[in-house]
């Protein structure tokens, strides 16, 4: 790798280097020019960064891992490391048909396709021959996972008691939880993830519409798997329930360590919603003010860019909010969805929770901040549904229901729900109680792809420096990106140093213009072919290696990555970083 801008991932400054890899491992850094001799390959990155990998700490890749090991959403943007089974979902214990309930309607992934990657693919019973047999598979980026709560819960307790809010594990089974989230640790898991927020619902015909089970969880049961995880030195992940800030302070409590080694925890999310302004600050002085008097270790995960969301209908996770919407996603096909939105009593209980302010919803509820993008009515595309309810003369919920019961999914449109405000995304971006992730990759996939978000990150960085009003420094912007979040996950990854694995991606800083915000769509092999939302900086990417191995060259794959290739491994937590 010749005369580009080196940046190692540990926020030391940069500087212009060659790089000799050898074996999968960066054998070289050096200020002069390295000999080419016996180089089988040679890349001139002039004009451009080298950075380590980046990870992604926040994926439902759990199911199309077993579909697609290549990944490439991820990796044609630099991601050459990837964190599953967040938000108490993973494929480690439950049964497939049970994973493809727990998955499908919560993450917005087809139902089908994950029974069938598990049907066609599941051989493991334990979590160390889940780990086994990832590392049998064409991984093309490295793999790191928890160990989900729901999963866990619905494997020791069958589903059906696992989601019955009258039945409390018994002892036995609490006891059966605690050794398998030990074994999972021993075999290398990260940790935990777990979910208390009840707006996540199964699909399928035996248990529609029911929380997920973590949701169902006491919170003696919670302190008993984070006793295993502070006993094991695991990680916690989880997302609190946002109407009951008393279920947050919870959270806080179990990571602080008066007396005790600390809990580290990282839960979503520092965000900046229009619908509740300020909450982000609130959340990060909070966790800061728990660091610093009680010895806590928590952070918050943040996506460091706008948050717009699209919708085909109501096909949308936010509208599982509301008692009315969530009761329309209950339904399957659209004619009944179609009865129902017509219904007047339906009407009535839709606008009333429409108006409802308290408490703050993930959706800010202003129908003039809903653009369409897609319609099969002529005259509305561009247009929000609030000005065409002016138009009319209508409330824009009767516009809305009426326009989505005329045309179901082919009514596509979009909204932004927060990070809308480019001063409190530096702010947050700078934060120490901060992490970069909840990418969601992997999921939601009609719905938002920020599968580039690191590069839109780094395109903020290079404007705001050019400009003269610099709020990160791109070392530290790169670190935050990489080694931080490696170090603090205990993952072999994230340091481009001599002696480090070899994954890299070559960023090209005249590429990182307008084009990193504008989404596309393409079809999806692992899912029968369902178009879905993905971004395209196909300049901003000159290269991406994994294991010292060039993987991407511009978009375009090297031949056999994913398939009879491997590149990328499980990276055990705690394992070496050389």
């Amino acid at each position: 790798m010749r005369n580009g801008r080196w940046f190692d991932g540990t926020g030391a400054a940069s500087a212009v280097r060659d790089l000799g890899i050898r074996d999968g491992e960066v054998a070289a850094v050096s200020a002069r020019p390295l000999p080419v001799e016996g180089c089988r390959q040679v890349l001139d990155a002039t004009g451009c960064w080298v950075l380590p990998g980046f990870l992604d700490i926040h994926t439902h890749y759990d199911a199309e891992v077993l579909l697609d090991p290549g990944l490439r959403e991820s990796v044609r943007h630099g991601v050459t490391t990837v964190v599953m089974g967040n938000c108490s979902l993973s494929t480690v214990h439950a049964a497939p048909v049970d994973c493809a309930d727990l998955f499908a309607r919560v993450e917005a992934v087809p139902r089908r396709c994950i029974l069938d990657a598990l049907t066609a693919h599941k051989t493991w019973s334990t979590a160390e021959e889940y780990i086994a047999a990832l590392e049998k598979r064409p991984l093309g980026p490295n793999v790191a996972a928890f160990l989900g709560h729901s999963d866990l819960r619905a494997h020791v307790m069958g589903l059906a008691r696992a989601v019955d809010s009258r039945t409390r594990p018994t002892e036995r089974e609490l006891r059966r939880m605690e050794e398998l989230l030990a074994a999972a640790r021993t075999a290398g898991l990260v940790g935990l993830s777990t979910m208390t927020s009840p707006f996540s619902r199964l699909a399928g015909d035996r248990h529609r519409s029911a929380r997920l089970p973590s949701t169902y969880a006491g919170w003696h049961e919670y302190r008993r798997l984070h006793r295993t995880l502070r006993r094991t030195g695991g990680i916690l992940q989880s997302a609190p329930n946002p109407a009951m800030p008393l279920n947050t302070l919870l959270f806080l409590a179990a990571s602080s360590a008066p007396a005790r080694a600390p809990l580290k925890t990282t839960l979503l999310t520092a965000i900046d919603p229009k619908a509740a302004p300020g909450l982000a600050g609130v959340l990060t002085r909070t966790a800061a003010l728990a660091g610093r008097a009680f010895g806590a270790d928590l952070r918050w995960q943040h996506l460091p860019v706008p948050f717009e969301l699209y919708s085909d209908g109501i096909d949308l996770v936010v509208f599982e909010e509301f008692g009315a919407t969530a009761a329309a996603l209950h339904l399957r096909t659209e004619a009944e969805r179609r009865r129902l939105l017509l219904d007047g009593g339906f009407r009535q209980r839709f606008r009333r929770e429409y108006r409802r302010r308290l408490p703050p919803r993930a959706w800010h509820r202003d129908l003039y901040d809903a653009e369409i993008v897609a319609c099969p009515e002529p005259g509305l595309t561009g247009r929000s549904f609030g000005r065409i309810a002016d138009d009319r003369g209508e409330h824009p919920v009767d516009t809305f229901l009426d326009l989505v019961a005329e045309h179901g999914t082919r009514l596509r449109w979009r909204t932004t729900i927060a990070n809308h405000r480019p001063a409190v995304l530096d702010r947050l971006a700078a934060d120490p109680f901060v992490q970069f992730g909840f990418a969601d990759s992997g999921a939601h996939l009609r719905n938002m792809a920020f599968y580039n978000a690191p590069l839109r990150l780094l395109k903020r960085v290079r404007d705001a420096e050019r400009a003269g009003r610099p709020f990160l420094r791109p070392e530290r912007a790169v670190h935050r990106l990489t080694g931080e979040l490696a170090s603090w996950f205990g993952l072999a990854a994230g340091t481009l140093r001599e002696g480090d694995r070899a994954d890299l991606v070559v960023v090209d800083p005249a590429g990182l213009d307008d084009t990193v915000d504008a989404y596309h769509e393409a079809p999806t092999d692992a899912y029968g072919g369902l178009s879905r939302m993905v971004n395209r900086n196909d300049a901003a990417v000159p290269a991406v290696c994994v294991a010292g191995e060039v993987v991407c060259r511009h978009g375009r794959f090297a031949d056999g990555y994913g398939t009879a290739r491997t590149t990328g491994r499980f990276l055990r937590h705690g394992g070496s970083t050389r």
